[in-house]
């Protein structure tokens, strides 16, 4: 008896330093998994904070060209032919249709284009000059007739499209900044029961994105 106790103390004597051993490592390993998730964390908050900046510039430009915007456009605005906002996707410059086309048309008028080269002239200086712009067209509900489009849907693309084409051609804007869309009559601003309400869906945007184009390298 006295024997098999001996042998129980002498197992017990070996079995505690593994398990010290064990432990320890265990302890080791799971220090090693912390510090590798505080720098993990730490660098990714660094991450978010350089992204925080960027934003916080992007945004003071935006503002800084919509005051230019609003200082060049001060007598369309006045008459109430466009307004001049500020929005999440960017600075939106809203243009009244019946001011840049006839009806059912799609051909910039004359006079309108002076206005579009003051636009453009803001767009082509400062700190924005690199940011994407999208031209979006939109029209009322009311079908349309003797016009030669087969829907609003097409309409309104030609009137973003013809914009866009002035943007290049007249303005000299960089090609890779711009794009256009046209969203018929899918996103009014208001209801479409008044003609009030039409004449105000009945619109050219202009959206002066933060985004910038990568530019190319040599």
């Amino acid at each position: 008896m006295a024997k098999k106790i001996v042998n129980y103390l002498i197992l017990l004597v070996l079995i505690i330093p593994l398990t010290g051993c064990a432990t320890m490592e265990g302890l080791r390993q799971k220090n090693r998994e912390q510090s590798t998730t505080i720098v993990n964390l730490s660098n990714e908050v660094e991450r978010l904070n350089t992204e925080l900046d960027k934003l916080t510039m992007a945004k003071t430009e935006l503002v800084k060209t919509k005051l230019k915007l609003e200082k060049k456009l001060q007598e369309e605005i006045s008459r109430g032919d466009l307004k001049v906002k500020m929005e999440d996707r960017g600075v939106v410059v809203t243009m009244v249709a019946e001011v840049l086309f006839d009806s059912g048309k799609a051909a910039i008028k004359d006079p309108s284009k002076k206005t579009l080269q003051k636009v453009a002239s803001v767009l082509s200086k400062g700190k924005t000059s690199d940011n994407f712009i999208y031209v979006e067209g939109h029209t009322d509900n009311v079908p349309i007739k003797y016009s030669g489009y087969k829907s609003n849907w097409e309409l309104s693309t030609k009137r973003a499209t013809e914009v866009l084409h002035f943007f290049i051609d007249k303005c000299k804007i960089n090609p890779r900044r711009l794009a256009a869309t046209g969203y018929g009559e899918q996103r009014p601003l208001v209801s479409n029961d008044t003609p009030e309400g039409r004449a105000k869906n009945r619109r050219v945007e202009v959206i002066i994105s933060p985004d910038k184009i990568v530019k190319k390298r040599n």
